[in-house]
């Protein structure tokens, strides 16, 4: 049931914002009443829609009256809970910065962003070029954030993208004929339900509209602004794909360094043959050595002419950077090379000037030193952006991997086909059925719903062996089908796909500093912890998480079917694996005994006891499933034949699900969940890189020791709720060690948070994946050991990233500095020394790139 309300307080021409989250407890219209009468109350409120069915509230406020903190407090004063609920008061824009050229600049631009009253927080990538700040937009908007980019910190700035960035799509509109038809459309899509923002470019006639997925698509955006055309005005909207932001200034970037890289050269080598080369290979340098006037020979001569256009035009930027970074009282590497520069080239303006002047003044200029040094630094900078290139190259070819089109179908009631349609895969709305051919690609993430074929899942899970997909069974978009016809329904579109989500990973991390990029920068000799111990949830990580019930049994006289139907009503909600192996069980059961039906009574007063199982009441008698512990709480006595079932399952590693009908026990069901086969030698392997395993679960004691019996792990905690497993974490960093934590459901989410390092399976939940720091693509184990190596690797590879950059230095600024001329006569000439720089560069990129060449450490047998 959905109910709409509107708010007597209608508020016009105001900036409208929609917000969206979950309600928890509600199960009837006197609920849906209740939150519609606190709300509608509020000023600034304009309409709120509850929905029973998903305990979710979808509230439309004007956020200059209110705030969604206010509007959050207003539901929890009447007695629910809220829950997912988002943080609309912050929002998020990107902007490209132009001109940084170190971590000097990045800085800068990041302490000019963090002294903007609003801004939370800013995060600045020299890499990308991108800053990504998070403000509050009732104290600050786009505008005054880049102003105080381009007038604070001395750098260009440009709007990449406003808001999350996330489920919004363009529009090219026609039929406009006046800016009346802009507002039409305009206030026509405001008003419709699950649209958050509209933002229409009157010169282009683009719409870029924000909105929920779970309520509406862009295919319902378009038919909306074909329904708001009337008489004479027809109104179309197509599909439009922007531009890919900073490619073409990347390249005009690249192409500007080149240009300056070559021009310094057609100045620069000429300057090094007549300064070194020549002098020493007479007599073809002695025509040189021909004075002009008084001791100012053409050797000289000719190193000014040419130095000067290195010099003062294509050395121009350096001029330009210093003078920003000197504004903003701070330095940066173009006031080292402006300043090192200079000192050459005007002192040996000072020799010409001198040898000019006189008839007996020897001097040795150093017009070579200022544009060799500028040519060298061009080359590092070309070097650089070329590199940055390839990065966004990268990116660019993943979010390439998903199809253009899909086939859309559309279904009867009965579920035959009537239409096939091909659409654009950015048409695809959530629950939509979609055609996947033999070889097709698949459009988005998805669940199989018929059909079966393999799968090529390479491209997200590096897992070379095509993977067995029926009924029931997940599809993640970009992958390809090899060889069946299925369909699917789709789960996740747009930026929810895990496509997506693997881009967006890649972006933040590329953005972010790693906590080794800030002590380069601070150059610490410290390096950040490695993890010496491993926590390991049991059911879904070290288990293969399918769960199967082997046996039930029955301690009292209530029938089988009703044992059945009070079970299947009390366990539907519940998300765990073991509880839906438990209700697939039970209707498999009642299918023996003859029974047809597919209703089942609704439990009231339902409650989830994490770790220990759920409550609730069925008409007027009281069920509990769950475990001893849970039994226990709810002082249900347990007789000397509850126990000896539940021993004997427990010792054989299987888990006892309990059934309590009216403070009775009535039943119980045995549940096995097969440990993965690579658990025991990952475990093994984890122990011969130094690193401890560790299991919690909540669990039984005897089950859970079994279960770490087989797999090889000694300390094992179990009976431990989830609040209980993220004490254990820090209990273990109380002792010193960096704890990293491996799970799946939504019990081990404040465990993954709490760990130095939070683990998620692939297959596991959202919230799970949310709340971890590494996502392992695959559910396998072996991952686990990977991701491990693979960061130690990296951390070695940058140790030895700092030998090769601080050895050039560390040997070459005594030298510089003249240590070693007064016993050999060796100096390193400044341009020389601007070479070695440019080397130190180009060492630490090839021993990065050393990294492409890292193998697995375990190699799965069905590889």
């Amino acid at each position: 049931m959905i109910i709409t309300v509107s708010s007597p307080n209608q508020i016009l021409n105001k900036k409208i914002r929609t917000l969206v989250f979950k309600v928890l407890g509600i199960t009837c219209s006197s609920c849906v009443a209740s939150i519609e009468a606190a709300l509608g109350r509020l000023d600034g409120v304009q309409s709120v829609m509850v929905s029973v069915l998903q305990g979710q509230a979808v509230v439309k406020y004007v956020p200059e009256v209110i705030t969604a903190k206010m509007i959050k407090e207003a539901v929890e004063d009447t007695g629910f809970e809220v829950a997912e609920f988002p943080e609309q008061d912050i929002a998020m824009c990107r902007l490209r910065i132009k001109g940084m050229a170190c971590t000097s600049c990045s800085e800068s631009v990041e302490r000019a962003l963090l002294m903007v009253d609003g801004v939370k927080k800013a995060v600045v990538g020299l890499a990308l070029g991108e800053a990504k700040i998070h403000f509050d937009p009732n104290v600050t908007n786009t505008d005054r954030i880049i102003k105080a980019v381009e007038e604070d910190a001395g750098f260009g700035a440009e709007l990449i993208s406003s808001g999350n960035g996330l489920n919004k799509v363009y529009l090219k509109l026609g039929g406009i004929t006046s800016p009346h038809d802009l507002t039409v459309i305009e206030s026509s899509l405001q008003s419709l339900e699950g649209v958050n923002h509209v933002e229409i470019d009157v010169q282009e006639h683009i719409a870029t509209i924000s909105y929920e997925p779970d309520i509406i698509g862009p295919r319902s955006l378009i038919q909306r602004i074909q329904e708001a055309g009337s008489g004479p005005s027809t109104y179309q909207a197509i599909l439009y794909t922007p531009p890919r932001g900073g490619e073409a200034e990347r390249q005009q970037e690249i192409m500007m360094y080149r240009n300056q890289f070559m021009w310094s050269c057609l100045f620069s080598v000429p300057i090094f043959v007549f300064s070194m080369v020549l002098p020493m290979l007479p007599p073809y340098g002695n025509w040189l050595g021909y004075k002009v006037i008084n001791m100012l020979d053409i050797g000289m001569l000719l190193r000014w002419i040419l130095c000067t256009p290195v010099q003062f035009v294509i050395g121009k930027r350096f001029y330009a950077g210093s003078y920003h970074a000197l504004r903003r009282k701070s330095a940066n590497m173009d006031v080292l090379v402006a300043l090192g520069t200079n000192a050459a080239y005007f002192y040996s303006i000072y020799i010409m000037i001198k040898a000019l002047t006189s008839e007996s003044f020897e001097g040795q200029d150093f017009f070579e030193t200022s544009s060799m040094l500028i040519s060298f630094i061009l080359l590092g900078k070309y070097l650089e952006v070329l590199a940055k290139g390839k990065t966004s190259n990268a990116l660019a070819k993943l979010t390439e991997l998903a199809p253009d089109t899909a086939c859309l179908l559309t279904l009867d009631a009965e579920g035959n086909v009537i239409s096939e349609t091909e659409i654009d895969t950015q048409l695809i709305e959530k629950n939509d059925i979609l055609k996947i051919v033999p070889g097709a690609k698949v459009p988005v993430d998805g669940l199989v719903i018929d059909g079966q074929s393999h799968v090529n899942e390479s491209m997200i899970t590096g897992e070379a062996m095509p993977v067995a997909k029926r009924p029931g069974d997940k599809v993640i978009g970009g992958t390809v089908n090899e060889n069946g016809y299925i369909r699917i329904r789709a789960t996740h579109v747009g930026s929810e796909t895990a496509l997506s989500q693997i881009v967006e990973l890649v972006e933040a991390a590329q953005l972010a500093k790693a906590p080794v990029q800030k002590l380069a920068d601070q150059i610490s000799k410290f390096f950040v912890p490695t993890v010496k111990t491993v926590v390991f949830d049991k059911t879904g990580t070290l288990t293969v998480g399918k769960p199967t019930v082997v046996s039930s049994v029955l301690f009292s006289e209530v029938s089988i079917e009703d044992f059945c139907n009070m079970t299947i009503a009390a366990e539907a909600n519940s998300e765990h694996p073991i509880a839906k192996a438990v209700v697939e069980h039970a209707k498999m059961s009642l299918q023996k005994h003859g029974s047809k039906n597919d209703h089942f009574t609704e439990v009231k007063e339902f409650e989830v006891h994490p770790g220990a199982g759920v409550s609730g009441k069925i008409g007027e008698r009281a069920v509990l499933v769950g475990n001893k512990r849970l039994m226990r709480f709810f002082n249900v006595p347990l007789g000397s034949e509850v126990d000896r079932y539940v021993l004997e399952n427990e010792h054989l590693a299987r888990t006892c699900v309990l059934v309590a009908i009216g403070g009775t026990a009535a039943g119980a069901f045995a549940v096995t969940d097969p440990v993965k086969p690579e658990a025991a030698r990952v475990i093994s392997y984890l122990h011969s890189m130094s690193i401890s395993s560790v299991m919690v679960t909540g669990d039984n004691w005897a089950t859970a020791s079994a279960i770490g019996k087989q797999v090889g792990i000694q300390k094992v905690f179990a009976e431990t709720d989830p609040l209980g497993k993220a004490d254990k974490i820090k209990e273990l960093q109380l002792q010193g060690t960096s704890v990293a934590m491996v799970g799946d459901g939504i019990n081990d989410s404040p465990a993954l948070v709490a760990a130095d390092v939070g683990m998620a399976i692939g297959a596991g939940t959202d919230v799970a994946i949310e709340a971890a720091d590494v996502v392992l693509m695959k559910s396998n184990l072996e991952d686990v050991v990977t991701a491990l190596d693979l960061s130690r690797k990296t951390m070695s590879r940058i140790r030895i990233n700092y030998v090769w950059a601080l050895g050039y230095n560390v040997l070459g600024m005594p030298i510089a500095a003249g240590v070693l001329f007064p016993f050999t006569g060796i100096r390193l000439p400044p341009w020389l020394a601007g070479a070695c720089m440019a080397a130190s560069s180009i060492s630490v990129v090839c021993s990065s790139l050393l990294l492409q060449y890292y193998k697995k450490p375990l190699r799965s047998n069905t590889a």
